[in-house]
């Protein structure tokens, strides 16, 4: 199956349909950490998928997406995404269910 590797993806999509889609898609794959990023632990085919599934949704001349390869989980790749002010697991348990 292969060595998971944590990837940050961040997209740039001009199109309102086609930015739900991408967003629906990425949630798919991994946790949103800001608004238009995500942390995903994939190992190769799930890369692979991952770009696949966003190419058939992005117009490739007015859509960007960028993946960062932060390294294997077995490395530091969790500590490489600092974060100034609030965490993204700290506004998850704010969160309060009525």
């Amino acid at each position: 199956m292969g060595e998971q590797k944590c990837y940050v993806v961040s997209y740039d999509i001009m199109d309102p349909k086609r930015l739900h889609q991408v967003h629906k898609t990425m949630k798919g794959f991994g946790d949103p950490i800001h608004y238009s990023v995500f942390r995903c632990l994939l190992n190769d085919r799930g890369k692979v998928e991952l770009i696949a599934e966003l190419s058939d949704i992005i117009k490739h001349d007015e859509d960007r997406i960028m993946i960062v390869d932060l390294g294997s989980l077995d490395g530091r790749a969790k500590e490489r995404i600092e974060f100034i002010g609030v965490h993204p697991l700290e506004m998850e348990s704010k969160a309060v269910v009525v």
